[in-house]
């Protein structure tokens, strides 16, 4: 069974830091892409992703504030996110990217929880982050 499981989410002051973590399994991690999603207004926006290469995608909204990084052994895709605004408040999900993609399941222009519904399996619970000014 694939289970993604999100933590490290919270209040914040803009200008803070936090660190989300996807802890996974069920499915072969090393050669899954895993992304990032949050649900902000008008869209499900896909923040960051890292395959199995390493290779990385950042929205240009967080590129130089966010770093995306993988711990195989621990099956564990974390979030660093550094100098938060309140733009980034959102609730936050890991989503196994790649299988999203091989299934014809990536988001489309709908809400996260639409996507997750169509999908649930790919997607974790979400973290809500909470950037005040």
């Amino acid at each position: 069974e694939v289970q993604l499981v999100e933590s490290g989410g919270g209040s914040v002051k803009t200008g803070g830091s936090l660190r989300l973590s996807c802890t996974t399994s069920g499915f072969t991690f090393a050669e899954t892409e895993i992304g990032w999603y949050r649900q902000v207004p008008n869209e499900c926006e896909l923040v960051s992703t890292i395959d199995s290469d390493g290779d990385i995608y950042y929205a240009s909204s967080v590129r130089g504030r966010f770093t995306i990084s993988r711990d195989i052994p621990k099956n564990t895709v974390n979030l660093q996110m550094n100098n938060l605004r309140p733009d980034d408040t959102a609730v936050y999900y890991c989503a196994a990217y790649s299988l999203m993609l091989a299934a014809d399941a990536l988001v489309r222009s709908e809400t996260c929880a639409m996507a997750k519904a169509r999908a649930r399996h790919y997607w974790g619970e979400g973290t809500l982050v909470t950037v005040s000014s």
